[in-house]
């Protein structure tokens, strides 16, 4: 298996966030200027995409973005389509393994703004008993959130059936843009493959939030969730209304084996 990973320190910075950016099949549609507009504005940030055995020019992509800024762009490699969950965890793990002090994942087609991600990070830095930020689609007055009908009636069924499942009161699980605290937890989390092929995102917060919690305030302390100002349904999403289907059989399986169990 081919891996390129290496990500460079900066100059003694204050601290070194990095997020993960699975991609699979994003060669038409990959944002590179948004990419590097976020980086120039963020020069401790470090994004490492992860090529999750991408059939089309993706790796040409990805391999100019880090040739344009070696420092704070780096790619892996994977030669097998494992799916996005698998193409986090590896990503995460490299990411923790270059000693990078804060880590997250953020899909690649910028549904949530990089934008985002320094306030979500501010609110990680003042919460220090907490390892996770999570961001949150909440439609409210002032905030721009735009989400189709059918996905957002869809989504807020499974949030419910998802927080009843893990017992832990989260709104919004399947927002693609989160950020953890590089610690014990975080390494617990991410060190074994999910079962998880499409809620991978509730698994792990059953993961983060399960063994060494002993009740529900301290579970609850442990994750926080972030509501965004920006978020837009991007078209193109390799989602389907169908995969809600299955999301319920997996989700049948989290609740049995991190729960009941």
């Amino acid at each position: 298996m081919q891996e390129s990973a290496v990500l460079t320190r900066a100059a003694a910075p204050d601290r070194v966030p990095t997020l993960v950016i699975p991609c699979f099949n994003e060669a038409d549609r990959l944002q590179g200027p948004a990419f590097e507009h976020f980086l120039s504005k963020n020069p401790s940030w470090r994004l490492l995409f992860v090529n999750d055995g991408s059939t089309d020019d993706t790796t040409t992509v990805l391999r100019a973005l880090e040739a344009r800024l070696p420092r704070q762009i780096s790619v892996l490699l994977l030669e097998k389509n494992g799916g996005k969950a698998e193409a986090v965890r590896r990503g995460i793990l490299a990411a923790i393994e270059s000693g990078t002090d804060y880590v997250g994942f953020w899909d690649a087609d910028l549904a949530t703004p990089l934008a985002e991600a320094p306030a979500m990070l501010s609110a990680l830095e003042t919460s220090e008993p907490t390892h996770a930020v999570i961001a949150s689609r909440v439609k409210l007055l002032g905030r721009n959130i735009q989400r189709r009908a059918a996905r957002h009636y869809l989504g807020r069924v499974f949030a419910t059936m998802a927080a009843v499942a893990i017992q832990l009161p989260v709104y919004d699980s399947q927002c693609g843009a989160k950020i953890f605290r590089v610690n014990d937890a975080t390494r617990r989390t991410f060190g074994e493959p999910f079962f998880s092929r499409w809620i991978f995102d509730v698994e792990m917060l059953a993961r983060l939030t399960g063994p060494g919690h002993v009740d529900a305030n301290a579970r609850v302390v442990s994750v926080i969730e972030f509501p965004v100002d920006t978020w837009t349904d991007v078209p193109g999403s390799k989602v389907k209304v169908s995969d809600f289907v299955k999301s319920i059989a997996e989700l049948g399986y989290i609740w049995w084996h991190y729960r009941q169990r």
